[in-house]
């Protein structure tokens, strides 16, 4: 690059005070340009390409267009001719490879283990160089984007989104479908003669310029290499002078403003949206307009919109800020879940809204909130934990085209000026004059007679004055709104603590009778932030559906309780979960670990205290009926899976039962069963991150002494035989078991197949053996059964895991093919594949080894990442800590041979030993299919599975690592601790 493009790119990029990588911005000569991001300690190398080019940018009539040229760069180039060979270079040198189309841009990302970095971008860059884009894929990737958004038509997020759009300006290209679907890209452009491919390749050659692209560039080397390296390979990008598109005028004319629009969902529930289009924060992103009247808005503490609508027990959810944004228009919403009785009080719902409004209005812009917000925000800049590369270039590449390059990192993250009169002008645009509500509810069928086109959603829409709007604040109950009051829990302490013996692996702290301790203080990432798991193991939680519904509504109901007091500690980075288990329930706490003990104590007063208040009881009751109703419409693939488990996992329930058991719970049934299941409970603990073994040590005393020993304890402790264990079925070897069943909801076109080879209970060498055929395969078969066979848009292989007990899946979810055809098919490529096995070459076989090797030596990225492997060591009851280090052993005695030998042992078609289940769910397309798979005769070495229970309690069990409460297997790791 010339001295005038340097000169050019010279500037100071503001980072985080803990960042030790190094920043450079460069512009080549074709004024592509780049940021260069050198970290020495990365494992992954990645890289992300945004093109400053979308949905809005399509010639009329070929919607779908910018969405399908995003499909068509992965197949192949002109110095890259394999069809495919971009993205099975990625998988099998252990990356990744994805892309997005949105209204503006399209965005190109990988990652990829770092020694094979440069070749992967020279793939990467050949996209945008000289690709194929074959007439052969053409027709072929067409299919795949119809299926994608077949996927997509009984989705209520895609639906209502597409709601929007439809009523807004036909001349806007808001307006517009974006996805594409058959007719739009192939049927209808047939039918007046155009040509799609040749407009695909107009539109590549129109759109795609080095001036409107933005680049960054991940690597492991020092910032020259890295710039001569990006110089090299991505100057050949063709500048085309072209012009960053923008569009003009604002989506919604006064014919869809103060419009109230009711739509029919696909799923049970209630959703309220109030939008109101806006100026774009984007446009004077320092002032923080959005951010400062979206924490108000949606503030969930004392005196908040959201507390108030809860204690009316009108709503479970809601959500302010900017939704859809560009630089040129924007949409303010807040969103909000209603209940059965807030449905009923939607007038009011919204009235209460313009009241919480109208008092913004009265208090005016408060400087100290600003200033509270701006601190928070500069803190979680500074304090940020490092995340993957790929998730970090990709939201880079994002901000380049929106800000000036020294805040390239930055974004809108740090509110920094604080401007009363540019938040007011904002405020004042949240008027009834501006309004469009959207309305959606079951309750409306019969009622909405109008069909949005592409996704076939029934509404009808009315108008609404500001009168109207008026009368609703007027009727709406007189409840105390006021601003929230100044947020206690921001740390004031960021100091790091020295610990005397920096364990590089998790240490039993403590155990006893009551709790076990494991602690891992923070040895890599230098953050003053600390993380804190319970599991409380309560073996009265799972002995029925009831009992698992019951503490269901229990941990939903301690999350209500507190919400109005953590509220603030997760809006100043300590946030907190309260979630069931397979034994009982789990509370962790996680961020900054100043003020992390006052909340983690709070949270285990509330379970020692708990009561049953009987009007939240209802409205989490009303909640959870929903969510067990909407399984039906979970898309088939994941029906698929939950049967899956059903078949294998011991001590679990269909949801039938427990949307049974639920219906005839009542308060008085939970006040019972919580002392019962809290009588006895044992603690697995563990604490990681800024805090010394003393402390972590006390903090668990502090928890026993709540629980176990103080004036209101509940528990006392689990004896050995009442540890819960998580087993899984057993397969038998030579048989092919198979489960077929009709698809829950009859809307749904797609049917699915899951296809599960069960292997070998945890074991290093098998472990990795299993591995590597999942590296080398998993591309080859994404290959074959979608891009090739064009089967559907879900399909994958992939390892899978349950408690320790590991194997093989194959997921595909289809509208073309029934499942025993896709069967068929996952067989016929397991046979094509055993001679790609065998045929490996010495250096084949060796890259593919490095590869894992690199993957699996990959460094955690943060405190979270690291403390999810140690706890799926000790929840598990494995506790291999060394895993990493023992597995990287085995693969490097690892031999090509092995391989072949073990494929053909465990998942070679015919093996003699190997072990399958298939679970076949039938969509609508196939219903004959099903019908006829019921009558034929079971074919050979298969058993067909008519009850699940039946099976199950008919198979031998794996025994469980857990192992009681696993004291035999800590003497062996910790003689003298135990």
């Amino acid at each position: 690059m010339g001295d005038l493009g340097k000169e050019e790119a010279a500037v100071e990029i503001v980072k985080a005070r803990t960042d030790k990588r190094e920043y450079r911005r460069i512009v080549l000569k074709n004024s592509l340009e780049v940021l260069l991001i050198s970290d020495p300690e990365t494992d992954k190398c990645a890289a992300s390409m945004n093109v400053r080019v979308g949905s809005f940018s399509e010639p009329d009539g070929l919607e779908g267009l910018a969405h399908f040229l995003e499909h068509m760069l992965f197949y192949a180039s002109e110095k890259y001719p394999d069809e495919d060979s971009y993205s099975k270079y990625i998988s099998e040198h252990g990356g990744y490879t994805n892309a997005f189309t949105s209204n503006e841009n399209t965005n190109y990302n990988f990652d990829v283990n770092a020694e094979n970095f440069e070749e992967a971008l020279d793939r990467f860059a050949q996209f945008f160089i000289k690709p194929s884009m074959s007439p052969d894929a053409t027709m072929r990737e067409i299919r795949a984007v119809n299926s994608e958004n077949q996927k997509n038509l009984l989705s209520d997020t895609w639906r209502m989104d597409q709601l929007q759009k439809h009523l807004s300006s036909k001349d806007h290209p808001y307006h517009r479908f974006s996805t594409g679907n058959l007719d739009s890209l192939d049927v209808w452009p047939k039918e007046r003669g155009v040509d799609t491919r040749l407009e695909l390749l107009s539109f590549y050659e129109e759109h795609y310029s080095a001036n409107i692209m933005h680049l960054v560039v991940y690597a492991k080397e020092n910032l020259d290499k890295i710039e001569s390296l990006v110089e090299n390979i991505f100057q050949e990008i063709p500048n085309k002078e072209r012009s960053s598109w923008h569009c003009t005028g604002q989506p919604c004319t006064s014919e869809h403003l103060q419009i109230l629009v009711k739509a029919i969902p696909i799923k049970q529930g209630h959703e309220l949206r109030v939008v109101w289009p806006a100026t774009p924060d984007i446009q004077h992103y320092k002032e923080g307009a959005s951010c400062y009247l979206s924490h108000l808005i949606g503030h969930e503490g004392n005196g908040s919109l959201f507390c108030s609508l809860k204690k009316m027990g009108w709503a479970t959810y809601l959500y302010a800020g900017e939704t859809e944004w560009t630089n040129d228009f924007s949409f303010f919403s807040v969103i909000i879940d209603l209940t059965d009785a807030g449905h009923e009080h939607m007038e009011d719902v919204v009235g209460m809204l313009f009241k919480y409004i109208d008092l913004l209005q009265k208090c005016g812009i408060c400087e100290w909130i600003f200033n509270e917000l701006s601190a928070i925000s500069e803190t979680r800049f500074h304090y940020r934990d490092k995340v993957h590369p790929v998730d970090y270039v990709i939201n880079i590449a994002s901000n380049m085209q929106f800000y000036p390059p020294n805040d390239w990192l930055v974004g809108s993250s740090l509110p920094s000026k604080f401007n009363p009169g540019r938040i007011q002008l904002l405020l004042d645009e949240l008027n009834p004059n501006n309004i469009r509500i959207f309305w959606s509810s079951m309750k409306f069928e019969g009622h909405a007679k109008m069909i949005e086109p592409w996704y076939g959603t029934a509404y009808c829409a009315e108008k609404i004055t500001e009168s109207m709007v008026q009368q609703w604040m007027e009727r709406a109950p007189n409840v105390h709104l006021h601003l929230p009051a100044p947020n206690v829990f921001i740390p004031t302490d960021l100091s790091l603590k020295s610990v005397a013996k920096k364990a590089e692996s998790p240490v039993l702290l403590r155990n006893s009778s009551f709790s076990r301790l494991w602690y891992k203080p923070d040895t890599l990432f230098s953050t003053p932030k600390a993380y804190v798991i319970i599991d409380l193991h309560c073996p009265y939680s799972r002995h029925s559906p009831e009992a698992e519904v019951l503490t269901y509504i229990f941990t939903h109901l301690l999350v209500d309780y507190l919400n109005e007091y953590a509220y603030d500690a997760q809006i100043a980075g300590l946030g907190y979960s309260i979630h069931v288990t397979r034994s009982g329930f789990q509370v962790s706490v996680g961020g900054y670990n100043h003020k992390l003990r006052i909340l983690l104590e709070t949270i285990i007063e509330k379970v020692v205290k708990f009561e049953v208040k009987p009007d939240r009881f209802y409205v989490i009751k009303e909640t959870i009926t929903k969510e067990y109703q909407n399984i039906k419409f979970q898309q088939p693939h994941d029906q698929a899976g939950s049967y899956c488990s059903l078949i294998l996992h011991d001590h679990s329930w269909p949801w039938t039962d427990e949307l049974e058991a639920l219906s005839h719970l009542e308060p008085d049934n939970l006040a019972k069963f919580a002392p019962l299941m809290l009588s006895r409970a044992f603690l697995q603990c563990y604490i990681a991150g800024n805090i010394g073994p003393t402390e972590a040590e006390s903090v668990i005393q502090k928890i026993e002494d709540i629980i176990f020993n103080g004036p209101h304890s509940i528990s006392k402790y689990l004896l050995p035989s009442q540890h819960l264990t998580n087993r899984v079925a057993k397969l038998a070897g030579s048989t092919n078991f198979f489960y077929p069943v009709e698809g829950l909801n009859p809307s749904n076109e797609n049917s699915a197949l899951i296809h599960y080879i069960q292997v070998h209970q945890d074991d290093f060498v098998l472990n990795v053996k299993l591995r590597l055929f999942c590296l080398i395969g998993k591309q080859a078969a994404f290959h074959q059964l979608r891009t090739v066979e064009q089967l559907g848009y879900v399909t994958s292989m992939s390892r899978r895991n349950d408690f320790g007990i590991h194997g093989v899946q194959f997921c595909i979810q289809s509208t073309v093919k029934d499942p025993i055809h896709l069967y068929m098919r996952v067989e016929s490529f397991l046979e094509k594949f055993e001679n790609q096995l065998c045929e490996l070459s010495d250096d084949e076989f060796k890259s593919r080894v490095n590869a894992l090797i690199d993957m699996k030596l990959e460094k955690y990225k943060n405190l979270w990442e690291e403390s999810c492997f140690y706890w799926h060591e000790i929840s598990n009851g494995t506790l291999k800590f060394d895993r990493t280090e023992r597995e990287v052993g085995a693969l490097k005695q690892l031999t090509h041979q092995e391989l072949i030998d073990f494929f053909n042992e465990y998942i070679k078609v015919g093996a003699p030993t190997k072990k399958t289940l298939s679970v076949q769910v039938y969509g609508s397309l196939h219903t004959s299919e099903y019908k006829s798979q019921k009558s034929d005769p079971i074919p050979p070495n298969s058993v067909r599975i008519e009850d699940i229970f039946s099976f199950r309690n008919s198979q031998s069990m794996y025994g469980s690592f857990q192992g009681g409460c696993g004291r035999m297997k800590l003497q062996e790791l910790f003689p003298g601790n135990c």
